[in-house]
């Protein structure tokens, strides 16, 4: 079974912020490794129209490009509907902001098997069932072979 990722608009930015940064650094690393297993069909990206909006209020068109490219690469898109609204709404009781709530409705939505920001906050809060990560530790899930996103340790 070929894993379904969805990336939240922070990770598909992190090249640009500032890569003198440690964490910064890795996650881009991450980030690329992530784009090569998604070329080589090993697993499929998630996109949204949550995704297209945040992407067409970005400002900095050479991001605007790069992450529309990034886009293109989905197999799937997941719209928002009554049901993503809905479930958007719950995850906000939960303490996640609005945003964040339609992203993830939509990676749930589309039966995303991963979740991936580089947002702590949303990783700390999000009560459901998909896994939520950081993409340096879904790098290091998936190098290990162990799709669950637990480490053995």
């Amino acid at each position: 079974m070929t894993l379904r990722i969805y990336l939240d608009t922070s990770v598909y930015n992190r090249p640009f912020d500032d890569q003198t940064q440690p964490r910064i650094w890795l996650e881009t690393l991450a980030f690329v490794v992530i784009l090569q297993v998604v070329s080589a069909g090993e697993a499929e990206l998630v996109s949204s129209s949550v995704l297209e909006y945040e992407n067409s209020r970005n400002p900095y068109p050479l991001r605007k490009r790069w992450v529309t490219r990034c886009l293109e690469l989905a197999s799937h898109r997941q719209k928002v509907d009554k049901g993503t609204r809905k479930r958007a709404q719950e995850l906000e009781k939960e303490g996640l902001k609005a945003i964040d709530a339609l992203h993830i409705a939509c990676a749930e939505a589309a039966g995303s098997d991963y979740f991936l920001t580089c947002d702590d906050r949303v990783i700390r809060r999000y009560p459901g069932e998909i896994k939520v990560l950081n993409p340096v530790d879904f790098v290091l899930a998936v190098i290990g072979g162990d799709h669950d996103g637990k480490s053995d340790e």
